[in-house]
């Protein structure tokens, strides 16, 4: 039930030409499963940036499920409204067009940890 997919050294955003610059891949990652809990997409966090990702059959679809993916993430990991998650996307979000060169179209939404860190309760 999961699949990392292919790896690429090297691609512009989207993908347009169906080809990119093939390489292996030699990756680690962990994968939490929580029972009873779903997310409306694939979720990344890199040590600099929180990720979320949408994908469909268009660009504007996928666009549409990445912002609500990420609104959803701020949401329950930030406890923030909906003013407040509008207020974060319009300052911080960064689109990244990751796929068009198929049926399916896909965007990313990154946003840097630096932009959130006064968002989060200081550790104890």
């Amino acid at each position: 039930m999961l699949y990392v997919g292919d790896g690429h050294a090297a691609q512009g955003d989207g993908e347009l030409n169906g080809n990119a610059l093939e390489t292996s891949m030699d990756v680690e990652f962990t994968v939490d499963v929580i029972p009873g809990k779903g997310v409306p997409g694939p979720r990344v966090e890199s040590p600099t940036h929180i990720m979320a990702m949408g994908l469909s059959g268009s660009i504007d679809d996928a666009f549409r499920d990445a912002t609500v993916n990420m609104a959803g993430w701020l949401t329950e990991k930030y406890g923030l409204t909906p003013s407040e998650v509008a207020e974060v996307l319009g300052t911080s979000a960064e689109y990244k067009v990751s796929e068009v060169a198929d049926r399916n179209a896909g965007v990313v939404l990154k946003i840097n940890k630096e932009r959130l860190q006064t968002l989060l309760p200081p550790t104890k």
